[in-house]
């Protein structure tokens, strides 16, 4: 069982998040990366994979399935010509989340690192960066940061005075939140329309050019330097049992100061905002509800998130999740249904069409929500919007699908009494409960 305890600084894996230092490789060094990186290849392909089971990390990139896990999937002889990948996730497109972004503008050396470490003991020939097309000048950082890595030796033949040839490409999309989804990432790769393939065959079997491939989240990759140099151990002295490590945290909405912050995992909510948000605008009595992970988790209302730990296993009993740790907070003030019609707008823009369900249902749910918000409809709609979100979720390729119906289902299931009151002041009749 690990400590919920708040971080000290001597913890701290990201100790360049807000920029307060250069990003380029001298200061990196600096800070520690690099650091005898070629001896920690030493410990051997299959001693890495164990030591990052070991420690207990779990997928940053919002579904938080065990990194160390998934990286044994891949073939440990590559077959000749078809040589195993890493793909980056740096697609970060999900509304209310920035931490990736903040590691490539500051902190990019950790992330090239990380690649090299991690490509290495999946036995991957390279590994490609799939950067969010909007993020022009954190692109550039990141491009200048493989340059610079490649310069000193560090990326390409015998990396870092290894042995090893590596390769490490950054390529950039063109900004659609579908191409986030792994598969729809490596169509798009591959030059093709970013649309989510059929599983089986997953990536591990058939991936990128279909080959082996693993697809990771940046914050994922970016920790595993630390986590080889400081130990498994000391990786897994914070958070519940579980629910392992650091995490960063991105806390926007109505708090007093709106940050990125790297913290244990399963501080609870109230510690969380307090220590590093500078608390919530007009004090805790003014809280409504929290989006704990992202645009695409259920909302959880103030009572039950007041003293939650923030971690996968603690939100998922709220019947909510972490997802990407992007904690949107609102107040009072909040049009709490307006809010989530947003929110349904951002996935009927953004589905690629490709599944029934998805397609239409996005459509027919936000312009539904439209309707909720001003009491327009009849007492059944409710009921009825309900129904379609269950319809959609669990029915499409992808998880596009279910982002798009929690946050309604989240909705109905701790505000109806405010959907019921917008029908009522409407003149709508509500059915009177059996």
């Amino acid at each position: 069982m690990g400590s919920t305890t708040p971080l000290a600084d001597k913890d701290r894996i990201f100790t360049n998040v807000y920029g307060f230092q250069g990003a380029d490789l001298k200061s990196a060094q600096a800070r520690g990366d690099w650091d005898k990186t070629a001896d920690l290849m030493k410990l051997g392909q299959d001693t890495i994979i164990e030591m990052v089971k070991d420690s207990g990390l779990r997928g940053r990139g919002g579904a938080g399935f065990p990194t160390g896990m998934k990286w044994g999937f891949m073939p440990k002889e590559p077959t000749p010509g078809r040589p195993n990948f890493l793909v980056i996730n740096a697609d970060e497109s999900e509304p209310g989340s920035c931490k990736d972004r903040e590691i490539i503008r500051h902190d990019p050396q950790k992330l090239v690192e990380g690649a090299l470490l991690s490509a290495f003991a999946m036995r991957a020939r390279a590994a490609y960066i799939y950067i969010r097309g909007e993020f022009i000048r954190e692109a550039q950082v990141l491009e200048d940061a493989v340059a610079e890595a490649y310069a000193a030796g560090l990326l390409g033949k015998n990396a870092a005075g290894s042995g090893y040839d590596f390769d490490l490409f950054v390529h950039r999309g063109a900004g659609a939140y579908i191409c986030g989804e792994e598969t729809a990432m490596l169509e798009s790769l591959e030059g093709k329309k970013g649309q989510p393939r059929l599983k089986p065959p997953f990536p591990a079997g058939a991936g990128l050019y279909g080959c082996p491939t693993t697809v990771n989240n940046v914050e994922s990759i970016a920790v595993v330097p630390t986590i080889l140099r400081r130990g498994a151990e000391w990786f897994k002295s914070f958070g519940r049992e579980g629910n392992a490590g650091t995490k960063l945290f991105q806390i926007s909405g109505h708090v007093n100061k709106p940050c990125v912050v790297e913290e244990s995992m399963s501080i609870s909510f109230r510690e969380l905002i307090d220590l590093h948000a500078g608390g919530l605008k007009g004090g805790w009595d003014n809280l409504l509800a929290v989006i704990p992970g992202g645009s695409s988790v259920p909302l959880v209302p103030a009572e039950q998130i007041m003293d939650a730990p923030m971690d996968f296993d603690g939100l998922k009993e709220l019947g909510s999740g972490l997802g990407t740790a992007a904690v949107i907070v609102m107040d009072k003030s909040t049009d709490i249904v307006r809010a989530i019609s947003r929110i349904s707008y951002f996935y009927k823009h953004e589905s690629c069409g490709q599944c029934t369900p998805c397609r239409e249902g996005t459509g027919w749910m936000w312009r539904t929500m439209e309707k909720l918000r001003t009491g327009d409809v009849d007492a059944g709609t409710i009921d009825r919007l309900f129904d379609v979100t269950k319809q959609v979720e669990g029915h499409t390729i992808c998880a596009l699908g279910d982002a798009a119906a929690w946050p309604i289902q989240g909705l109905i299931r701790h505000f109806r009494p405010e959907l019921e009151r917008r029908i009522a002041e409407n003149g709508g009749q509500l059915e009177a409960a059996e």
